[in-house]
């Protein structure tokens, strides 16, 4: 039977792809994919690389995965530090805090999002003033209905001993922490934060000895109807990563509000019973074992997440559906290739980050012993 089966699927699958490519021919319509080395002819608002018009499609994939990713790794970060903000929060026993998050999460987890994304980019931010009459912070950053503008560094040839030295900062924080954990579970505590701080400082110090201060800062100005200089956060990327954080924090919150809620009241007063702070009983006893619980469901946000910001087009934020399954279908017309390539695209992000969340929670999975 499963033989049967999977034999009746691959046909399926045979005479699915006959069909498409007999159709295709009977309409005239192009197959393959080396329209992605053809000539775009548009351009494009928001780009990480290097674009101009006269680049190819493939150029346009490149661009819009690149947004992509841009906007779902800034979601999902600010939304896990909000959610799991909002989540402790729910639990504080000061009744303002709690109602307050509370309030917060029945809000922006009950308002679809496609909603608060089209809020926050035409209720808010097309609202704001023109160039001419932006807001000005300090006569370096600026606030339009243009976005955002602020000063750009621009990195000498002595920069890579900036980089040394935050590479020797990240390590040491990582040796730390590992050596902390390693000793707690000895009880014994071990700071991790002063000898960081040393470590980071002299890297630095050492590196503008040898290098100076090769970075110097690029102040925009404005020339005309525009800003000149200086980097622009366009208000479509402003208003989709502040909807997709919002939105996601609010799930965010319930699912670290469980979390917690999953841990016996016991832990807490073993916790209390060693003296050790509420704090540092949420932090070091409460929620590692928490985290057990809130990862799997916590996966299944950053998916979401990641899937959602496919509606920016409704805003035409430069992503991959926008320019290159909107866009560039518009002007190729051949649809199969190109949904077959977004939805590849999207199946392995989503993959990629399904495969990570598992590593991690199964390091983190309690390990029993057969009696």
């Amino acid at each position: 039977m499963q033989a049967a089966v999977l034999g009746a699927l691959l046909l399926a699958m045979v005479w699915l792809v006959a069909n498409v490519q007999s159709n295709l021919e009977r309409q005239n319509i192009n197959s393959g994919f080396g329209f992605l080395s053809e000539r775009a002819g548009f351009g494009i608002n928001q780009t990480l690389i290097d674009y101009t018009e006269d680049s190819s499609f493939g150029r346009v994939l490149t661009v819009g995965l690149l947004n992509t990713l841009l906007v779902s790794v800034l979601g999902v970060f600010f939304a896990t530090v909000l959610g799991f903000s909002l989540g402790v929060a729910r639990l504080s026993s000061n009744w303002l805090i709690n109602k307050t998050a509370m309030v917060y999460v029945e809000i922006f987890r009950n308002v679809p999002l496609l909603l608060q994304i089209m809020f926050w980019y035409f209720g808010v931010l097309r609202n704001l003033p023109t160039p001419r009459q932006a807001v000005s912070f300090g006569d370096a950053m600026f606030l339009s209905n243009r976005g955002i503008v602020v000063p750009a560094i621009e990195a000498g040839s002595g920069a890579g001993w900036y980089a040394a030295a935050l590479a020797i900062g990240l390590a040491a924080f990582i040796w730390l922490r590992r050596r902390a954990r390693l000793a707690l579970a000895d009880g014994t505590m071990m700071p991790i934060w002063r000898p960081l701080l040393m470590v980071t400082v002299a890297s630095f110090g050492v590196a503008a000895l040898l290098a100076g201060v090769p970075f110097s800062l690029d102040v925009p100005a404005l020339k005309g109807f525009n800003f000149r200089g200086g980097i622009t956060v366009i208000p479509e990327f402003v208003a989709l990563l502040l909807a997709l954080s919002l939105y996601t924090a609010a799930f965010i919150a319930e699912i670290v509000r469980a979390g917690i809620q999953s841990v016996s009241k016991g832990q807490r007063e073993a916790a209390a019973a060693l003296g050790l702070p509420d704090k540092t009983a949420l932090s070091l006893v409460v929620i590692p074992q928490a985290l057990r619980v809130i990862i799997p469901p916590l996966t299944s946000q950053y998916l979401n997440l990641t899937k959602n910001s496919s509606l920016a087009v409704a805003i035409a934020y430069p992503d991959i559906v926008s320019v290159f399954a909107g866009t560039t279908l518009t002007q190729v017309g051949q649809a199969v290739e190109i949904i077959f390539i977004t939805m590849m695209i999207y199946l392995s992000l989503s993959l990629l980050t399904s495969y990570a969340m598992n590593r991690y929670n199964a390091r983190i999975a309690l390990v029993g012993q057969d009696a």
